[in-house]
């Protein structure tokens, strides 16, 4: 396979250049049905619970749904809206409009494009564990308290997107609770967590908002349903729509697009991770991005949501018995169909019932068993956890994501530094002298000095060589100083500077700096920043013996100059 065909290849293709029979189609349209299935429900209490009426989220796992598989890198991956999104979407509508929304989908589809067109799917899997659970357990609280007021059934005309705000708007509607409601919900609860446990292999989400459609008529029970609030849903092909795209609008959205596109590429390559983890299969990291890409920019084009691959209905997916793309085409098919032929009937949907939907939802996404063992885990990744959730919940989720990321590089530019060491020789190296245990100085000349360098010199790592210089600025400068680098894997530009400066500084001094023993990436960035031998200042040797005939080389070199 080509190295462009091995990055950007759609599985689907891959799937129908292998073969694709009437078995395959079965078992895909068996397992693309019982994924619509669970997906109508969810689809459309994701939309309302991200400030929208439930249509846009019929819609987006349509669109989306069928973009995703058909275009995507993973032979298995159900794409549509998810639980990561709400927060980010309430916010942009609050502050921007709906119209806000679908230029910033557009804006984070292009990017994910150019992610997948650039390769960048493979840089996804270094995001730091204790960010990534940081803020999905914060979206889990976010999806909970945004669902309290029809949980409650509360009697509320405006709630804040900010948690500290929509907390006291829910405090003060307190008294106008509906006690109908509440039970509705709480039974729908009981019933889907049954579910899974008795029948784990029946749609508990469609059977609980059936039961408790069925249950709020045949009772007569006073609860608000989603034809009472949004009125009937329209039962036709979304439309195309062209969002206002200005200067000014694209600099105000430039953050929540980043947001958005930053979530789509992580969900949808964990997602895509998980697949391969329960099937044994492989997938195409920038194909995956490249798809979700064009997911998002047709799904703004029609008046959808964000989307990105869906983690529990990929592994619903998986266990129906999905063979190939076109589980997650034909599901996408089934919820068009679901929602032509039901528009009517969901009017009737009451919305306690997808409010407990999406509580069990935000349970899943609370990761409550990860957060507690990374609570276990060193001090640095314990304060990253707690400082991801804690500015997801209570400020944003862009500030959380940014903030959390920066922390994390920091955090590891500090471990790493604290790896690297810039010694003295009191020992024998063991690696080059084969366990002969001579002391290595008592093998140094009078006027020269060996430092050796373990692990890479980067920015955070200079400090360690300016450190060894300092030492002598008391004692004097040797006449020759030994740096042994044969343990230094990599040095980046600040290495390098550091080098030139601790270079300059020996000059000054009279002393000729070898260094001994580097290694391939090293030697190449040293050649190519410019860092060449030079008559007494700077030389190259392949290994300490070397460096140490060089050394007394030049001490006799220095000797007869002086005599002479």
């Amino acid at each position: 396979m080509s190295p462009l065909r091995a990055h950007f290849e759609p599985k689907l293709l891959t799937v129908w250049r292998e073969g694709y029979g009437l078995t395959d189609l079965r078992r895909d349209a068996l397992a693309g049905l019982t994924v619509a299935i669970v997906a109508l429900p969810l689809a459309m209490a994701l939309a309302i619970a991200s400030g929208t009426t439930p249509e846009k989220g019929l819609h987006t796992a349509i669109i989306a749904g069928f973009l995703i598989s058909a275009l995507g890198g993973s032979r298995v991956q159900i794409g549509g809206p998810t639980g990561a999104f709400i927060p980010v979407v309430f916010a942009v509508i609050e502050r921007h409009g709906y119209d806000g929304l679908l230029l910033a989908t557009l804006m984070a589809g292009v990017m994910l494009l150019i992610a997948g067109w650039t390769r960048l799917g493979l840089l996804m899997r270094y995001m730091p564990q204790p960010v990534i659970t940081g803020f999905t357990a914060g979206i889990g609280v976010i999806i909970f308290s945004s669902q309290l007021r029809d949980l409650f059934g509360l009697r509320m005309t405006h709630v804040p997107a900010e948690f500290g705000p929509k907390m006291a708007a829910l405090w003060d509607a307190a008294a106008t609770i509906n006690f109908a409601a509440l039970g509705l919900a709480l039974a729908c609860i009981a019933l889907i967590v049954a579910l899974r446990k008795l029948a784990p292999k029946w749609p508990g989400f469609l059977i609980a908002v059936a039961g408790g459609t069925l249950g709020a008529l045949l009772l007569n029970l006073p609860v608000e349903t989603i034809g009472s609030r949004f009125g009937e849903l329209p039962s036709s092909l979304p439309e195309f729509t062209l969002p206002e795209v200005t200067l000014l609008r694209l600099r105000a959205l430039m953050p929540d697009a980043f947001t958005i596109a930053f979530l789509a590429g992580i969900e949808s390559l964990l997602s895509a991770v998980v697949a391969d983890g329960m099937t044994g299969q492989r997938h195409r990291s920038n194909a995956e991005l490249v798809a979700q890409g064009a997911a998002n920019i047709g799904s703004a084009l029609f008046g959808g949501l964000p989307a990105t691959g869906a983690i529990a209905r990929t592994a619903t997916n998986i266990r129906a018995g999905a063979r190939s793309p076109i589980a997650g085409i034909l599901h996408a098919v089934f919820v068009l169909v679901f929602m032509l032929a039901l528009a009517p009937v969901m009017a009737y949907v009451p919305l306690a019932a997808l409010a407990a939907v999406l509580v069990i939802v935000a349970w899943g996404m609370s990761e409550i068993e990860r957060f507690r063992h990374l609570l276990r885990a060193p001090v640095g990744d314990r304060a990253l956890l707690l400082l991801t959730f804690g500015l997801t919940v209570m400020i944003d989720l862009t500030v959380a994501i940014e903030v959390g990321l920066v922390v994390a590089a920091f955090l590891f530019m500090h471990r790493m530094a604290n790896t690297v060491e810039v010694e003295g020789h009191t020992l024998a190296d063991e690696i080059e002298q084969a366990g002969d245990d001579t002391d290595m100085r008592a093998r140094l000349p009078r006027g020269v000095e060996a430092f050796r360098i373990i692990g890479p010199l980067f920015f955070g790592a200079t400090s360690h060589l300016e450190d060894a210089l300092r030492s002598f600025r008391d004692t004097g400068y040797p006449k020759v100083f030994i740096l042994r680098t044969r343990l230094m894997p990599m040095v980046d530009a600040s290495g390098v500077n550091t080098l030139e400066v601790f270079m300059a500084q020996l000059r000054k001094a009279g002393t000729l700096l070898i260094l001994s023993g580097l290694q391939p990436q090293p030697t190449r960035v040293l050649a190519r920043m410019g860092m060449v031998e030079k008559d007494g200042e700077l030389a190259y040797a392949r290994d300490y013996e070397h460096a140490l005939a060089l050394a007394q080389e030049h001490l006799e070199r220095s000797a007869a100059a002086m005599v002479a």
